[in-house]
């Protein structure tokens, strides 16, 4: 079971705030306008999920966005439990779907896209994969990469780690991206925190030898957790020295990243290098 860019195929659209780039909330997904005019199925997964997606209204350009542009842009996932889950036989094939072998970057939690767009522009020689669950994020990125002209790019609706552990090949990601995921501060939450314990199997999964996972967040205590989890993990040695990386040079500015500095919240990066497997 392989998947492909929706092309052709008619897409329901439910629409969820755009947020952080892994959501906030209780890490449920409700609202109308799934497949078939059906509700999201009730059912719940093992696992605790890093966001939470709510119903609403996109604007007309973001609907066009769905109509013209998902053919394209947009993988046609089969699903599982949930309508942001993954079907475990479902495989990309990275090759058929960017019609060559290339490397491929994946952003988890892409959000309104400025930094996958920014980098699919610039580097035409590369492939990318933006993974997001809010589905007004998803179009304004489609928006802002075909004004772009970046048809290297991809898009998938789904479940993050449900993409990194099982829809991705192994080794098929030259790097992965987690950039500003939602913090979840709150203490009774932090077990939705994307990076936890394990994480570094899930995500390792994904990246070839020696390919890089790249991090940063505004958020000190997750910054040391992502620091801590990761230090721990087999999968993983640190790429930098010092207390934390250097802010990544092919990150772009972007308005939330400006926020957050200007609340006095400083910016930590984290660079990590996939182990050759044994």
């Amino acid at each position: 079971m392989s998947g492909r860019s929706a092309r052709g195929a008619g897409r329901a659209r439910p629409v969820t705030d755009p947020g952080r780039s892994a959501g906030s909330g209780t890490g449920a997904e409700s609202g109308p306008g799934y497949p078939g005019g059906m509700p999201e199925p009730r059912t719940f997964r093992d696992e605790p999920v890093s966001f939470v997606r709510r119903s609403g209204r996109m604007s007309e350009a973001q609907e066009r966005a769905f109509d013209e542009l998902a053919p394209h842009y947009v993988l046609d996932v089969p699903r599982h439990v949930a309508w942001t889950s993954v079907h475990p036989d479902a495989r990309l094939d990275p090759a058929a779907e960017y019609q060559r072998v290339a490397p491929l970057i994946v952003e988890v939690g892409s959000g309104q896209g400025h930094a996958i767009v920014a980098a699919a522009s610039s580097r035409p020689a590369d492939d990318f994969l933006a993974v997001e669950v809010f589905r007004a994020g998803l179009a304004r990125t489609m928006l802002d990469a075909d004004r772009a002209g970046a048809r290297n790019l991809r898009l998938i609706e789904a479940n993050a780690p449900e993409v990194l552990s099982s829809y991705l090949p192994e080794r098929a990601a030259s790097e992965v991206w987690i950039f500003f995921p939602d913090p979840w501060h709150k203490k009774r939450h932090t077990k939705r925190r994307l990076v936890r314990p394990g994480f570094g199997g899930t995500v390792g999964s994904a990246i070839r030898d020696g390919g890089l996972l790249r991090l940063a967040t505004d958020w000190e205590d997750y910054a040391l957790q992502m620091r801590e989890v990761l230090d721990a993990e087999p999968e993983f040695e640190r790429a930098f020295e010092g207390e934390w990386a250097e802010r990544f040079d092919g990150r772009v500015m972007t308005a939330f990243e400006r926020k957050g500095i200007a609340k006095g919240r400083d910016i930590r990066d984290l660079t990590y290098r996939r182990v050759a497997r044994g």
